[in-house]
């Protein structure tokens, strides 16, 4: 007898809660917000309607079906299986939080704050989550597969992203490193600069797309589910032994950015979250192109 789907809800702790644990109570973190021209009021709305919007959805999952929460702080303890399906209710960042732990599982991203968030990966509202639940692992569902990208050093510790992916000095301080593309043999450059972006589709309405801007444009970004990536450079240095002439470019499948250390200590981290980061050290050499991994959203 094969196992009833699960359903992992995931979800973060609200701007309220974190409130209310610093200062103990709910008057003290209404006058610390009131001393700093903000209402108390407006956070507890935001913290009921997330609340709800959980509350609704978890209700919404069918009686012969399995349950779990995970919050994202414990993302990285929690282990996913094959058959679950993945119901994020918060932001669009929490959506790109839990990416890089799953492995094709189906994702359904609940808004529970409609009008305040872009809606790109929370694409529904809590009131649809259970048709969306029931459907997702139904054969012929629609599922955008959005494009990830990966990093992979050279003593195998790996990183996956859904937007970006950062490489430079803790800090964004100056990083010194030799800069190649896999496949174009003697075109490596030594640089100094604030670090290299590697970006997808999904990517490239945050982060990538400043970067993009400030470019003046350049090779026409990446749509999400494209199989294209954009790598930028971040204030690459000239000088008699730093180059500038590899600054920007686009990485289709199966191409590879590929970064050798020449600092006492690098690190690359993705979606914007330095607290899970790769550690590399004087020497290593690190390669960055498309995951094989997919995200696979539902609607």
């Amino acid at each position: 007898m094969s196992l009833a789907p699960r359903v992992v809800l995931v979800h973060r702790t609200t701007e309220y809660e974190e409130l209310v644990a610093r200062h103990g109570t709910h008057g003290q973190a209404a006058f610390f917000l009131t001393s700093r021209g903000r209402s108390i009021e407006e956070v507890s709305e935001r913290h009921t309607r997330t609340r709800r919007a959980l509350a609704d959805v978890a209700s919404a999952i069918p009686l012969t079906w399995r349950q779990a929460r995970v919050e994202r702080d414990d993302l990285d303890r929690f282990l996913f299986a094959p058959e679950d399906v993945v119901v994020v209710v918060g932001q669009d960042g929490l959506v790109a939080n839990v990416a890089k732990y799953l492995t094709g599982q189906p994702v359904v991203g609940i808004d529970t704050d409609p009008g305040r968030n872009p809606g790109v990966l929370v694409r529904h509202r809590a009131v649809d989550a259970g048709t969306l639940i029931s459907s997702a692992t139904a054969a012929g569902t629609s599922a955008d597969e959005l494009t990830m990208v990966e990093a992979v050093a050279d003593d195998t510790q790996r990183l996956v992203a859904l937007n970006e992916i950062y490489l430079g000095a803790a800090g964004h301080q100056t990083a010194r490193y030799r800069l190649g593309l896999d496949g174009d043999r003697g075109v490596v450059e030594p640089q100094a600069s604030s670090g290299v972006l590697v970006g997808t589709g999904t990517g490239a309405t945050g982060w990538i797309r400043s970067v993009w801007q400030e470019r003046g444009g350049g090779p026409p970004l990446p749509a999400p589910t494209e199989d294209r990536l954009l790598w930028f450079v971040r204030e690459a240095w000239p000088s008699p032994a730093t180059g500038t002439s590899l600054v920007a470019g686009e990485l289709p499948q199966g191409a590879q950015l590929r970064l050798t250390v020449e600092s006492d200590r690098l690190i690359a981290f993705g979606d914007g979250v330095e607290s899970d980061a790769l550690e590399l050290t004087w020497g290593q050499s690190v390669r960055v192109g498309m995951a094989e991994v997919r995200l696979r959203l539902v609607g």
